[in-house]
């Protein structure tokens, strides 16, 4: 276990070594990994956000597809599609598409239709895609990595909310403070190298033993019953998400060393796991009310000082 975390700390130093000044984003990314869950990072062009994913599976050891969404971006071009080739029997085969890979990078998944980003529910839901009645499953460890404008931005497309649902991260990438530009203008960022040692699966298997009191989930229960009740949002907590918040949870605390939760882990795990998943309705984002500041509230309600 120890060798396994040791493993996890090299990775993490090693994206550091790439992106600088994010390590925040590093360890929230890192994080969702373990958890076994997807990460939507979300930021300006040009901060990094492709090269955090490139980055994470050169590193990493693990296969690495890009697929850059487009207006005009069809489903078939993700997942695949079936091509005649007379020299099989029934004449068609299954040409697998860039999801079939462990790190699938959808950059700007918001430029692309709907339609088109609901190309990735089954294969983010199930790690399989299906083609004329036939299941193809996918390589593990199975991870999407989208990167997402800002909605303000022109030319894109929100996602659709179960769509959103199946991220069990946001993770926001905010521009460098000065130091770190000086950094970036001053230095190249540093070539990956593959941590040896590093199995994602088993420390996937080893955050899930992280042990969480009676007083935690029952905090998690209220914060959701809480944002159920909340009259500024229109879409709450779903058991999904809560689920998804707790495995993010044990998942920090265990990249920190830790046997048990505690409460930091529970509030350093939620705006990743619950900004994008608790939407606002039309009369609070008209009196400018933002989702920090309704998760900040349902958190103070229900975590432990």
């Amino acid at each position: 276990m120890a060798d396994l975390r040791s493993a996890l700390a090299r990775l993490e130093a090693e994206l550091s070594s790439v992106l600088f000044g994010q390590e925040r984003v590093v360890r929230e990314l890192l994080a969702t990994v373990v958890a076994g869950g997807h990460a939507l990072l979300e930021g300006l062009p040009g901060l990094g956000k492709t090269l955090l994913a490139r980055a994470f599976s050169e590193a990493s050891g693990l296969s690495y597809r890009r697929i850059q969404f487009t207006p005009d971006l069809l489903p078939a071009d993700v997942t695949g599609t079936e091509i005649f080739d007379g020299r099989v029997e029934g004449g068609f085969v299954f040409r697998p598409g860039p999801i079939f890979a462990q790190v699938v990078l959808a950059d700007e998944i918001n430029r692309a239709t709907p339609k088109t980003q609901s190309a990735l529910l089954e294969a983010m839901q199930e790690a399989a895609v299906t083609a004329a009645g036939q299941r193809y499953p996918l390589p593990q460890p199975f991870l999407v990595l989208a990167t997402q404008n800002p909605l303000e931005l022109e030319g894109t497309y929100p996602l659709p909310e179960a769509q959103l649902d199946r991220f069990m991260s946001k993770i926001h990438v905010a521009a460098p403070a000065r130091s770190t530009w000086i950094r970036i203008l001053n230095e190249e960022p540093a070539t990956p190298k593959p941590v040896e040692g590093l199995d994602l699966l088993a420390a996937r298997e080893e955050s899930q033993r992280v042990v969480v009191s009676s007083a935690a989930i029952e905090a998690l229960a209220n914060t959701a019953q809480l944002a159920q009740e909340d009259k500024r949002l229109r879409m709450a907590l779903s058991p999904r998400g809560a689920k998804a918040w707790l495995a993010l949870a044990r998942a920090l605390a265990y990249l920190a060393g830790r046997a048990h939760l505690d409460w930091d882990d529970l509030r350093s795990a939620a705006r990743p796991a619950l900004s994008h998943r608790l939407l606002l309705t039309e009369e609070a984002q008209f009196e400018g009310v933002a989702v920090e500041t309704v998760l900040q509230d349902l958190l103070r309600r229900t975590m432990a000082k």
